[in-house]
């Protein structure tokens, strides 16, 4: 059996890494569609037992070729997801390290897309853009890039001091002399209360829990300055009522319209470019601004 010589070609690595009972198959598939040659699976990872498994991929290769190798950190809770993420960082040292996405329950590439949605049929700079269900893992995100290059983000919960708290925490975490756009906070316990928020709005994104609706047919008919409809709830009923799940631009009674099928197209495109991304060098940390920069440069 012929053996590799030293210069041949590394075999990209994928090192996925769940907090999970078991590890995604969502993920698995797209790393593997994405071009991944080798994908290693490790469950139920927290911060407490990810070093060990971070040192692997850091000390079995050169520094030259650490690009071969990168992590991608996943499962259902965001938080853990954002801790081991955090840990990774702090056991990286000088050029020992290899590149990193971050996807939560795929909430960074679903953000981004709804974003990336919106960008592309308004200018933001210029425009107002409401949040349903900011209090939620992609709400939360969501909200975080738009207040980078929306004139105003409005945020929306059926507990105002919730969406308040988002807010709050958006304006804490923005870099030190960044510009941010207006942030507000409403609530959304009843329709006279969500339809005086959403007066003067270009786009809303309702990012709300499965079969949860959150916006009725007959109010944004109503809403004359409104343009961009996105829902990302594909569990009916719709979180918008009135879009149908393959939307994808389609126009009803003057709004372009986007379900969560329509807009989980782009993720998917946004998901396999950041995962190839991940073998260009060895030290990208893709978190949610680094994806939305991939997802902003697709055609």
């Amino acid at each position: 059996m012929s053996q590799l010589s030293p210069t041949s070609p590394k075999k990209k690595i994928l090192v996925q890494l769940d907090c999970d009972t078991f590890p995604s198959t969502f993920d698995a598939v797209v790393a593997v569609d994405s071009g991944v040659e080798h994908l290693l699976q490790y469950p139920s990872i927290r911060s407490d037992n990810v070093t060990g498994l971070v040192h692997g991929c850091i000390f079995t290769r050169g520094v030259d070729d650490l690009k071969h190798t990168a992590i991608f950190i996943g499962g259902s809770n965001v938080a853990t997801t954002a801790s081991i993420a955090e840990q990774i960082r702090k056991t990286f040292f000088g050029p020992m390290r290899v590149s990193v996405m971050v996807d939560g329950n795929g909430s960074n590439t679903t953000a981004v897309a709804a974003v990336v949605t919106v960008h592309r049929h308004l200018d933001l700079s210029q425009s107002v853009v409401a949040v349903l269900a900011a209090t939620g893992p992609v709400g939360s995100i969501a909200a975080k890039l738009l207040a980078r290059s929306a004139k105003e983000v409005r945020l929306f919960s059926r507990d105002k001091s919730k969406a308040e708290q988002v807010a709050a925490a958006v304006r804490s975490s923005a870099v030190a002399g960044g510009a941010l756009g207006q942030l507000r906070s409403y609530s959304s316990a009843n329709a006279s209360e969500l339809i005086a928020g959403l007066e003067g709005c270009q786009a809303v994104i309702a990012c709300g829990a499965a079969g949860v609706q959150l916006l009725a047919m007959s109010h944004w008919r109503e809403l004359a300055e409104l343009k961009v409809l996105i829902d990302l709830n594909a569990v009916p009923p719709t979180g918008i009522e009135g879009i149908e799940a393959f939307d994808n631009g389609k126009q009803r009674d003057g709004k372009i319209c986007f379900g969560p099928i329509g807009v989980g197209g782009l993720k998917m495109k946004i998901h396999k470019a950041s995962i190839r991304t991940l073998f260009e060098t060895n030290s990208a940390f893709l978190d949610s601004f680094e994806i939305l920069d991939i997802g902003l440069k697709l055609s």
